[in-house]
C-alpha cells in the first residue's frame, strides 16, 4: 500500500516545479533562450543534426508519419513543431506539461489535431503501449525528487510500445549556479530504463562558455568532448513476445558511443 505521506511529498514537489517555471517564464532569464540569438542558433543546429542521425539510424526505411509521439514537458510546443517539420503527422502527436500557461501557448502554436495534456506526467491517463516515441528534453533535470523522477520514467516506459524509442536530451552535469536542476547522466538513464538499449551522443558546448564567446568559436570549442555538457540518448524498448512484469524482463545490454 502506498504511504499517503509519500503522495503528499510528490505532489508538493510537482507544485514546486510548476511555480519555478511560472517564475522563470516571466523573468529576464527568458531572453537567454531567445532562438534568434546567434549562440542558440548554433546549439539548435547541432541538436537537430544529432537528433536526425539518431532517428535515421533507428527508423531505417520507416518514416515519422506513421509514428505516434509523446513529449513529456513539451513547454510551448517547439519540439512537437520540429517533429512535424520532420514529417510527423500532427494527429499522431501528444504533448504534456505541468504548467497551464505553457499548454495554452502550445495550443495556440500547434495544429488543432495535436493532443495536449496538462498535469503530472507520472499520472498520465493514457493506455499502455500507445506511443512509438516518447521524448523528454531538459525535463528530467528539473525533477529533483527521486521518487517523482522514477514515477515519470516508469510511466514513459509503460506508454512506449515494444520496439519503440525513448528520446532524451538533457545536461549530464550539475549546474553549480542553479540549485533547481541536476544533471541526468547516461548512467542515471540506464538506472531508470534498465531494460532498454541505449545509444548516446555527447552534444552542446557548455552554455556558460558558449554564451561568453563569439558564436563563431562554437564549432572549434565544441570539438573538445569534455566541453560538451549534454547528451542525446535514444533508448530502444525490447520487442517482447508477451507482456511481462518489469522484474521478469531480461535486461538488454547498453551501448554508449562517444562521438
Amino acid at each position: 500500500m502506498n504511504d499517503p505521506s509519500d503522495k503528499s511529498a510528490n505532489k508538493s514537489h510537482v507544485q514546486a516545479i510548476q511555480e519555478l517555471y511560472r517564475n522563470r517564464d516571466s523573468s529576464a532569464l527568458k531572453e537567454i533562450y531567445n532562438p534568434l540569438r546567434a549562440v542558440n542558433v548554433r546549439i539548435a543546429a547541432e541538436r537537430q543534426r544529432i537528433l536526425t542521425e539518431l532517428l535515421r539510424n533507428w527508423l531505417g526505411s520507416d518514416q515519422l508519419r506513421e509514428k505516434k509521439i509523446l513529449e513529456i514537458g513539451c513547454g510551448a510546443g517547439g519540439n512537437l513543431l520540429n517533429f512535424i517539420s520532420l514529417g510527423a503527422n500532427p494527429a499522431h502527436l501528444t504533448g504534456n506539461d505541468l504548467v497551464p500557461h505553457r499548454i495554452e501557448e502550445a495550443r495556440a502554436r500547434l495544429p488543432a489535431a495535436v493532443r495536449l495534456h496538462c498535469g503530472d506526467a507520472g499520472e498520465l491517463k493514457i493506455d499502455a503501449e500507445t506511443f512509438d516515441i516518447v521524448l523528454q528534453s531538459v525535463c528530467f533535470s528539473s525533477i529533483l525528487d527521486d521518487a517523482v523522477l522514477r514515477a515519470v520514467a516508469n510511466r514513459a516506459w509503460f506508454l512506449l510500445r515494444p520496439g519503440g524509442a525513448f528520446l532524451s536530451y538533457d545536461f549530464t552535469v550539475n549546474n553549480p549556479r542553479n540549485p533547481n536542476v541536476r544533471g541526468i547522466s547516461v548512467a542515471r538513464l540506464r538506472e531508470l530504463f534498465p531494460h532498454g538499449a541505449i545509444t548516446a551522443r555527447r552534444v552542446t558546448l557548455a552554455p556558460p562558455i558558449a554564451r561568453s564567446v563569439w558564436s563563431g568559436f562554437y564549432p572549434s570549442l565544441n570539438a573538445f568532448p569534455f566541453l560538451r555538457t549534454h547528451a542525446w540518448c535514444l533508448i530502444r524498448k525490447p520487442v517482447e513476445t508477451a507482456r511481462q512484469p518489469a522484474d521478469q524482463v531480461i535486461a538488454h545490454s547498453n551501448t554508449f558511443s562517444r562521438k
